[in-house]
């Protein structure tokens, strides 16, 4: 992991997540991106007379007033940083930036619980975990130091999961975490715990587990097991596997609850499927 990106509007949520991508930067020797696409009223955008050619030298000089402020923070250190400004829209402009700079991790800010609910029904970030070709990194809070000592890595065990869970022992290869692979036992698929082992014992088999475990979980919702299991292993980092035309949807057969949109405060990484 040597190039991570870090889309900015410039707000608290998003300077949460450069810290968190400085953090990894300075420990594993990599360069951040960081990239701004511009919010520009839509009324402007595309139109070509002068008073608009006006408006858009205003934000684009916003911008660069603000990356000035931002790569001036103490904590980005010695780290090699890049900006760039963005015309597209945002989830476009960071699959661009992706193939261009070569990028391996995306590092996102969330905007609390309605900006982490954002995340799974159909806002910028959702689209951005939904064709990411990456791994992406969610941060909800501030975390003025993140270990990540325990990874818990929620799937389903199927075979379409068997790529992500590669990407996702990278990264944790990369932090030094030891992942926690869990299936959750809901009443709505329920198998016996016979079931269950052979499901994960032969998923992994072939693979490697290094620094790994096998879990099972019961509970009434993937949600609610995904959450109640991360407390119980006191874990820094959820990780989850999705898919590239159905988002968050292919993994969790429905929409996020409440439950885990209020409650996961911890940071969330995703793996897409590969197709």
């Amino acid at each position: 992991m040597k190039r991570i990106l870090v889309p900015t509007d410039f707000s608290t949520q998003a300077e949460n997540a450069l810290k968190v991508a400085a953090e990894i930067a300075t420990k594993h020797d990599c360069e951040i991106y960081l990239l701004h696409s511009l919010d520009m009223p839509s009324q402007i955008r595309g139109v070509q007379n002068a008073s608009a050619m006006t408006e858009s030298i205003y934000f684009i000089k916003l911008a660069e007033r603000n990356f000035e402020e931002l790569l001036e923070k103490e904590y980005l250190g010695p780290i090699d940083v890049h900006e760039a400004i963005g015309h597209a829209e945002i989830y476009n402009d960071i699959n661009e930036a992706v193939d261009a700079k070569k990028i391996d991790l995306i590092v996102m800010g969330s905007h609390g619980a309605s900006g982490f609910k954002e995340l799974f029904i159909g806002s910028n970030t959702e689209k951005v975990v939904r064709t990411a070709k990456v791994p992406v990194l969610v941060i909800k809070n501030d975390h003025s130091q993140l270990e990540i000592n325990d990874f818990v890595f929620a799937t389903d065990f199927s075979e379409e999961s068997r790529w992500s869970l590669r990407e996702a022992q990278k990264f944790a290869k990369v932090v030094g975490a030891k992942m926690h692979l869990l299936y959750v036992n809901t009443p709505a698929g329920f198998k016996t715990t016979e079931d269950a082992n052979e499901l994960m014992e032969n998923f992994v088999r072939g693979i490697g587990a290094e620094n790994s475990t096998l879990n099972i979980h019961n509970a009434f919702s993937v949600e609610k097991g995904i959450l109640h299991f991360a407390k119980m292993k006191n874990a820094q980092l959820v990780g989850m596997s999705t898919h590239g035309r159905k988002g968050l949807a292919h993994f969790f057969n429905g929409s996020i609850s409440e439950d885990l949109v209020n409650h996961a405060n911890m940071p969330v990484i995703t793996f897409r499927m590969q197709n």
